[in-house]
């Protein structure tokens, strides 16, 4: 139960006034007649009346339509339904179509590689019209794929603007990837443009990747044109230059052509670290209506702000970092090492630039708590912090406002690539209490299940969404008769999304992620989730990082819930330590959560965007090969599943 001392910040009828949520309810009021009282109200209705919710999401944000739609939707059964059908729109135009504010800056680019990039909306607006018709010169047209193997810079975004422009459809990579990744996501769309960077500066380390750029082109046999962004020091052999086609191009006009709502915007790809990376396609409309319901309600960024969030191009994050200049917001876009000097560096690239709002994800929040970082002497602007990815402990709660004050907001969510947004998170009606989530996002119809297919409060559950959301999948790739969707997110129970988290909901909408639902540890039939698990080993001294796995037994017995520990720093993984986790496990959680073993590993196997691999690491114990489980370019360090590799070959015996 939520108690004073657990509410961090609340809000006032004040500062309810001064948000894009305050002005939403207000337009309600005066425009559909609908006085909501609280926030939960407010939610309901948005899941109640699905039709009533994003119709007026669409006017409130004044969508521009080349032809009217004639019904929010066509059905109400998912997977098949289609969202305002007859409207055709661009999400480009959108980003950059607007003549009233060209002078303010759009973009500050932040690169370890060269020095920094500020675009106003107008040069944005020239950048993208000068890249449309270079590739409209190439021959590129709607329907075709443009892919890009680039860092988060400002070349990204215009590419990918010009790209959705014609109605192409866009994809990225991080250059973090290595080639058999790439060509393993892009192989799937078979693109006819490739724009790559031919290497990077990674804090004081200089990364070339023209022998990677050599292998994906051999293999990407659909590619036509390889085009070399020159970034850096390194060039691609035999490619064409950006910036020489883009000067051919100084006087082009900007044009946008008219799609229909689920025209394919976007492909995103899945980590890969679990199979095969999902090609995921996203809509234009789906995409435009969510982000600016997403940015403007949940994030409150209104014309004026400012947001930095790090993130690379392979996250959807990149995605929701970029679609914040549709609230007229100005972006920060982050090239490099994001811990280089030290992790204090993003901070004061947010005074630098003037942040009202900053991403902060919870390995970097606890990472900053254990550093010991102080943030006193820095004059933020930050309003709001931004924080998903993973469950953030309570203490990550407490450093924050111990950092900023109690005027800050903090915005704990947790959504995902499959809906390129937050399925539970905070917004300004919402008060932020400590270690939780605030609520569901509005539009958002989620619950817990428990194994019945029931609804549950106060108990994990299976992470469900009951009403559609115009930002799931427009179809998976190469799936036409769409049974691979239907088998990934509608497989137990048809027409409910199953999202694939292990949740908890209080009676105030308020949640608790405990981890992935297949990575929960099912003892003697009792299903514990894993984010409980971590915060009580994770906050011993002796500890920096931990991980844990539990291996069915086929009998229905306890099974072996096996707990790999990264030691701290001069610390020792001996006998009394082990002892010690087990104590603190029973005493804190319950006797079902005392491992059986613990080993010893020098890291935590992550993916990129810094989740554990608890699958992965399961399925290498259970005897499936590597290979199987994840390409080595997934993860965060290449190297990190192979103890779990040696152990397996001992489980096996």
């Amino acid at each position: 139960m939520t108690t004073e001392l657990d509410i961090l910040w609340a809000p006032t009828a004040h500062s309810i006034d001064q948000t894009e949520i305050g002005r939403f309810m207000a337009w309600l009021r005066e425009n559909r007649g609908l006085e909501f009282s609280s926030a939960q109200g407010l939610w309901q209705w948005s899941v109640d009346d699905l039709d009533g919710f994003w119709s007026a999401i669409w006017e409130f944000f004044s969508i521009r339509s080349h032809t009217p739609y004639s019904s929010v939707r066509t059905t109400e059964t998912m997977p098949n339904v289609e969202w305002f059908p007859g409207a055709t729109l661009n999400y480009a135009e959108h980003m950059v179509g607007a003549d009233a504010d060209l002078d303010s800056v759009a973009v500050l680019g932040r690169s370890q590689t060269r020095s920094n990039i500020d675009l106003t909306f107008g040069e944005l607006r020239a950048q993208v019209a000068m890249a449309r018709a270079v590739l409209r010169k190439l021959g590129v047209k709607k329907g075709d794929c443009v892919v890009g193997y680039l860092p988060n810079i400002p070349e990204t975004l215009v590419a990918f603007l010009a790209t959705a422009s014609l109605g192409a459809t866009w994809a990225t990579c991080a250059t973090e990837f290595g080639a058999r990744s790439v060509i393993d996501r892009f192989g799937q769309i078979e693109p006819v443009v490739l724009l790559v960077a031919g290497g990077y500066r990674f804090g004081d380390k200089d990364i070339a990747l023209t022998e990677n750029v050599a292998t994906i082109r051999s293999e990407l046999h659909s590619v036509r044109t390889v085009i070399d962004i020159e970034y850096g020091p390194y060039r691609v052999d035999d490619s064409l230059s950006w910036t020489g086609l883009l000067a051919e191009e100084s006087d082009a006009t900007l044009e946008f052509e008219p799609v229909p709502f689920g025209h394919p915007l976007v492909v995103l790809f899945s980590s890969g670290t679990t199979g095969k990376p999902k090609a995921i396609v996203h809509g234009h409309g789906g995409l435009l209506l969510e982000h600016l319901k997403n940015d403007a309600l949940s994030w409150d960024l209104h014309p004026g702000d400012r947001m930095l969030w790090f993130t690379t191009t392979a996250w959807m994050m990149w995605n929701a970092l970029v679609s914040a200049l549709l609230t007229r917001s100005s972006i920060v876009m982050i090239d490099g090492n994001p811990a280089h000097p030290g992790l204090r560096w993003q901070w004061e690239l947010a005074e630098e630039t003037g942040a009202t709002m900053m991403g902060a994800a919870p390995g970097f929040v606890m990472g900053c708590r254990a550093a010991g970082i102080e943030l006193a002497g820095l004059e933020l602007s930050v309003r709001t912090v931004g924080c998903a990815g993973s469950p953030l402990p309570p203490e990550g709660f407490d450093w924050i406002y111990e950092q900023l004050g109690p005027d800050v907001v903090l915005n704990v969510g947790s959504g995902g690539t499959d809906v390129c947004t937050g399925i539970v998170q905070s917004n300004p009606l919402l008060p932020v209490i400590r270690g939780r989530i605030s609520g569901r996002a509005l539009g958002v119809a989620a619950y817990a299940f428990d194994d019945a297919g029931e609804p549950v409060l106060d108990s994990d559950g299976e992470l469900v969404i009951t009403e559609p959301m115009p930002s799931m999948p427009v179809r998976l790739w190469a799936d036409d008769d769409g049974d691979k969707l239907r088998s990934t997110y509608f497989d137990r129970w048809p027409g409910i999304w199953r999202h694939g988290d292990w949740i908890s909901f209080a009676g105030d909408g308020s949640c608790v992620v405990t981890g992935r639902s297949d990575a929960t540890l099912n003892r003697g039939g009792v299903r514990l989730g894993t984010a409980e698990f971590y915060r009580v080993v994770e906050e011993m001294p002796e500890v920096r990082d931990s991980l844990v796995v539990h291996l069915e037994d086929p009998e229905g017995g306890n099974g072996r819930l096996l707990l790999f520990v990264v030691p701290a720093v001069r610390a020792t993984l001996d006998d009394a330590v082990k002892q010690r986790i087990s104590r603190e496990l029973r005493t804190s959680l319950s006797p079902r959560h005392i491992p059986d073993e613990i080993h010893e590993i020098d890291v935590v196997p992550r993916n990129r965007t810094g989740k554990k691999l608890e699958v992965p690491a399961k399925r290498i114990l259970a005897g499936t090969a590597l290979s199987e489980v994840a390409a080595p370019d997934a993860l965060a360090d290449p190297t990190s599943l192979d103890p779990f590799v040696e152990l397996s070959k001992e489980l096996t015996r």
